[in-house]
């Protein structure tokens, strides 16, 4: 009797152990449990013409492996239905002050982690207050960047506590709050869509943020099992505002590759970057 006991304790042991295995290695695969790389030599770059801009896509935490490049494709579309110069790297060393200020604009696009060393972050902090213009997009605003108080303090101006579950992807309406600005010009009042929909632990609306999107609660099912994720009235989803000199933009959609193929969205995103 004790052997067969202990034989099914050991079953049950390499059971966990196997299982445990398999989960570590497949949040690994979506970019969990890494050690933040850093990288030391930026890229060299080519002859850039103006407006010139970097598309930034490094990740040291959750890879968003089907935005990511779908993001990549659409704003190097726009970029040369437009004119652009469009840079593509997920190389931190690209944040330094010579390079930064050959490009008119930086767009994070899905980056997590803490994927710049001190100097890099100087610089980032330094192009924008002088001028720079920053677009965040999606999780450029989620957790993973708690490490680095000003970013998230300065750039997206709230924390991120967290979206839906099960299911993760809902419909949702989005409410243009601001229909004259620049950025959401001719969009209609309400806009029906698709996505992961962030939530945050309170509104930035205050200190010079225009706030240019929210989110209907009552579209969707704000909660994740069985925490509720409601934000009330005031959800904001997209919004802007300065930083020193410069101009920051940040739209907490864009989880999904199909994201970068809704027209309208795209249309919302050139005027951003321009």
């Amino acid at each position: 009797m004790k052997k067969w006991l202990l034989r099914i304790a050991l079953f049950l042991l390499v059971l966990t152990l196997s299982g445990a295995t398999v989960i570590y290695f497949g949040l690994r695969e979506l970019g969990f449990f890494r050690e933040p790389v850093f990288e030391t030599g930026a890229p060299l770059l080519p002859e850039l013409r103006h407006p010139a801009v970097l598309v930034f896509s490094k990740t040291n935490a959750f890879i968003h492996r089907e935005a990511i490049p779908a993001a990549q494709s659409a704003l190097r579309r726009i970029g040369k239905a437009r004119g652009w110069s469009v840079y593509l790297s997920d190389n931190g060393a690209i944040h330094n002050a010579r390079d930064l200020q050959r490009f008119d604009a930086v767009v994070w696009n899905n980056v997590t982690g803490e994927v710049l060393d001190a100097g890099q972050k100087r610089a980032l902090r330094d192009y924008l207050e002088q001028g720079g213009g920053f677009v965040a997009l999606h999780s450029s605003g989620d957790s993973s960047h708690e490490d680095w108080p000003w970013y998230m303090k300065s750039i997206i101006r709230v924390r991120f506590v967290g979206h839906p579950m099960l299911p993760q992807f809902q419909r949702a309406t989005v409410r243009i709050e601001q229909p004259a600005d620049p950025i959401m010009a001719g969009e209609e009042r309400a806009w029906t869509r698709e996505d992961e929909w962030y939530s945050f632990a309170g509104s930035p609306r205050a200190d010079g943020v225009r706030i240019l999107a929210t989110l209907d609660e009552q579209s969707y099912q704000p909660e994740a099992f069985g925490k509720s994720l409601r934000m009330g009235a005031d959800h904001p989803v997209i919004w802007k505002h300065c930083v020193g000199a410069g101009r920051v933009f940040y739209s907490a959609m864009g989880h999904t590759a199909e994201s970068y193929a809704e027209p309208r969205y795209l249309q919302l995103l050139e005027r951003a970057v321009t």
